[in-house]
């Protein structure tokens, strides 16, 4: 397993983060690869995208676990969703979405995963964005191949990003 730490200045579009960019830029080939991304932002790399945000760069706007559950099958699925629950909470609310305890909630996070690791085909990866390095898991069926971590200085989290593929 590789791991890595480099420091950069912190942004609230994770992708743009140099040393995350270029991560995506060695992990990502979507010119031969599918890529999914159900919390997509403005600046995610992968083919389809998803964010209750209508404002942010998707083509879909819908609940994450509703958006996963309509797809097939992915070389990969990058997921970036809130860190917190009051980052959870301002998202869905700022789109209009009455958040509840199931959003909040550890079976939330655990049913996305769950349904990233159903979509990601074997080899696929899954590349996992927060404040831990928990990522899909053994018990789904994934390997850890890479760590970043990304220290901004401060007070602030450092920006932890797993690399893993399905076995």
């Amino acid at each position: 397993m590789r791991i890595e730490r480099t420091w950069a200045m912190p942004s609230a579009w994770t992708f743009t983060i140099r040393p995350i960019a270029e991560l995506l830029r060695e992990e990502i080939n979507t010119n031969k690869e599918i890529w999914l991304d159900p919390f997509a932002g403005l600046n995610s790399p992968a083919q389809y995208r998803n964010d209750i945000n209508d404002e942010s760069n998707a083509q879909d706007h819908e609940d994450a676990i509703e958006w996963l559950k309509k797809r097939k099958e992915a070389d990969g699925v990058l997921l970036d969703p809130p860190y917190s629950l009051r980052q959870i909470s301002e998202h869905y609310k700022k789109a209009g979405i009455k958040v509840t305890g199931w959003h909040t909630s550890a079976g939330w996070s655990s049913a996305i995963k769950d349904e990233a690791a159903r979509i990601i085909k074997p080899g696929g990866k899954a590349i996992c964005f927060g404040w831990n390095s928990m990522g899909l898991g053994k018990n789904r069926g994934f390997r850890m191949e890479r760590v970043l971590l990304v220290p901004h200085g401060g007070a602030k989290n450092d920006t932890i990003v797993t690399v893993e593929v399905k076995v």
